[in-house]
């Protein structure tokens, strides 16, 4: 198996016998959420369209791969998303085969979708590989595998000597273990040796630092996180180091 970081997503092409496009939270709608807490913008739905459309162009994969979060509203589904996802999901069928892990916000997503297309919420295995959003237990099929999540939109926070900082999307990649309480007593996911990569957000709106993620997980996985070992990249590939490094007083 092979990855490959995809810097203008952040996208991730995961290459076995097939070839996948992975693209996590795109949260088409979102303008139409902001607008009810005061804050009104344009849509961007067009311009996400068109990023992911270029990645797809670039770099030729058998199957596109969402990993939730397609659309933003819960718990209905806006004028706004009724309005363009189904041209957005049209538009990509027209260049590639197209699946869906769904995501706590994409309740009524399965209206726009066709035979096929939609995947278990607690996560599938394709291509050898297990995808899900991540906002549920997962499957035990997945336990021994790569998982690769959505629902986290991890970004890292970098500081020099000097105080500058650079605030990017990044990549967590860490083993899993397994807490009775949270997993079940016969759910054996992290009983063989399963990893977790966590995708930054393909919507452009900001995500959550990776030292919260940890400190204040959200979900099933971020809170079965092994600290020890846990690894970040930044979106392009670039190993940044260990999340033990990142503060001295992140404990395991």
């Amino acid at each position: 198996m092979n990855l490959q970081f995809i810097e203008d997503g952040p996208a991730l092409i995961v290459e076995n016998k097939k070839r996948l496009l992975v693209v996590a939270d795109l949260h088409f709608g979102i303008e139409s959420d902001l607008a009810l807490h005061g804050w009104h913008f344009a849509s961007r739905s067009k311009e996400r369209l068109r990023r992911v459309i270029a990645c797809i162009q670039a770099t030729s994969p058998d199957v596109l791969v969402l990993l939730g979060d397609v659309k933003h509203s819960i718990p209905r589904t806006t004028r706004q998303e009724y309005r363009e996802i189904p041209d957005i999901l049209s538009s990509l069928r027209e260049e590639v085969p197209i699946r869906v892990l769904p995501g706590n916000h994409d309740i009524g997503i399965t209206r726009f979708l066709q035979k096929g297309e939609i995947m278990p919420k607690d996560g599938a295995i394709i291509d050898g590989v297990a995808y899900m959003h991540g906002h549920t237990i997962p499957n035990p099929d997945l336990s021994g595998r790569l998982i690769i999540s959505g629902h986290h939109h991890p970004m890292v926070s970098l500081h020099d000597e000097v105080g500058c900082s650079l605030r990017a999307p990044a990549y967590l990649l860490a083993e899993l273990h397994q807490d009775e309480e949270e997993w079940g007593a016969k759910n054996d996911i992290a009983l063989k040796k399963t990893r977790v990569l966590f995708m930054p957000a393909f919507n452009e709106c900001a995500g959550f630092d990776i030292l919260r993620i940890i400190r204040h997980p959200f979900s099933p996985l971020s809170r079965s996180i092994r600290i020890e070992g846990a690894e970040v990249f930044l979106a392009d590939g670039t190993y940044v180091g260990l999340v033990s490094a990142l503060e001295d007083n992140v404990t395991t």
